[in-house]
């Protein structure tokens, strides 16, 4: 029998694939989004999905539900909005003041209530140095985990992305590894041979841009594979760009051969980030973006609402990939408890 697991802030369904991939049952799932509770929806019909802010749910409402008893549980996974712990964030001067950082102590409840066998946390690095992250672990050990964290690059664990990632896994009375890491990474080259013939009539693939003449003639202009706005001659950068030292990645092509920026959020926009297709002259496609996540190809992400809600799902998703390697670590601890 599959180990059982469930995953809270779900998003749009990256942690729940990468366990069902390592062998997992996800069971249930809290997502509070109504656009990435239909996306998740979708793509794992069986799972009993909680719409709903996660502060307004007892886990015994949950537990009940699910049929689980404290103790019953093999994992219990999670990534907590990180927004407020973001870069961006922090160097405005605003991760005191952002509510959702209190919520990585609202999957410490669900830990105290349901006492899992295991245990699986993912952020963004900004968490490690945090007090919240002291606390976490401190309450954790207290509770009879034994936890193991630390930041690690998606891109060294099979992600065609170079994502830094804060993540935590423990186990009752024992440290678990983390997965596997890879010696070759992943390319952007072998993330996009994996469109095929039926990206033709890919919704997600073939959403239109919607660019200025100025923009596209900057977009040509360009080099290919791997080149920056830096390379352009002056008459081809805005004047903001020529005052500022830095966001160098703005215009940017990614490299064939090497993992692609972290996706994010803003990955439909090439004044976002190093987002343009590495030979042709437009901005990757949101297909192309969540096979950098390491999202299958088949995935299904709704696109009624515009590239710019699809984007968001696709850049604030767990990588898959990422999560499978750390999760089969844990399936095999699992294999070693007693009931």
């Amino acid at each position: 029998m599959k180990p059982k697991a469930i995953d809270l802030f779900s998003g749009c369904g990256g942690l729940t694939l990468g366990l069902k991939q390592a062998g997992f049952r996800v069971i249930g799932a809290v997502e509070i989004d109504p656009l990435a509770v239909e996306t998740y929806r979708t793509n794992h019909k069986r799972v009993i999905v909680w719409e709903r802010d996660i502060t307004k749910i007892p886990a015994v409402e949950v537990m009940r539900r699910l049929k689980l008893k404290p103790g019953q549980l093999d994992l219990l996974a999670g990534c907590p909005p990180c927004q407020g712990f973001s870069t961006m964030t922090t160097l405005n001067g605003r991760i005191g003041q952002d509510q959702r950082n209190d919520l990585v102590f609202q999957y410490l409840r669900f830990v105290r209530a349901m006492r899992p066998k295991a245990v699986m946390l993912e952020n963004v690095p900004k968490l490690a140095k945090n007090w919240r992250s002291k606390r976490l672990l401190a309450e954790l050990k207290k509770l009879g985990y034994k936890t193991q964290h630390g930041i690690l690059d998606a891109a060294d664990y099979g992600v065609p992305q170079r994502r830094r990632r804060f993540i935590l896994v423990g186990g009752r009375g024992k440290i678990i590894p983390f997965g596997r890491s890879t010696a070759v990474k992943c390319t952007v080259r072998k993330a996009f041979a994996k469109l095929g013939k039926e990206s033709k009539t890919d919704p997600l693939h073939k959403l239109p841009e919607n660019r200025s003449a100025a923009v596209r003639e900057r977009i040509r202009a360009t080099p290919k594979d791997g080149g920056s706005r830096l390379d352009l001659g002056l008459q081809f950068q805005l004047n903001c760009h020529r005052k500022c030292n830095g966001f160098k990645d703005v215009y940017g092509r990614m490299a064939w051969d090497e993992v692609s920026p972290t996706i994010t959020g803003g990955c439909f926009n090439p004044s976002k980030g190093r987002f343009l297709h590495p030979t042709k002259n437009r901005n990757i496609s949101m297909r192309e973006a969540a096979l950098l996540q390491s999202f299958p190809r088949s995935y299904f992400f709704p696109v009624k609402r515009g590239k710019t809600s699809v984007a968001q799902m696709i850049g604030n998703a767990l990588p898959p990939e990422f999560i499978r390697r750390h999760a089969s670590e844990i399936f095999k601890y699992l294999l070693t408890v007693k009931n």
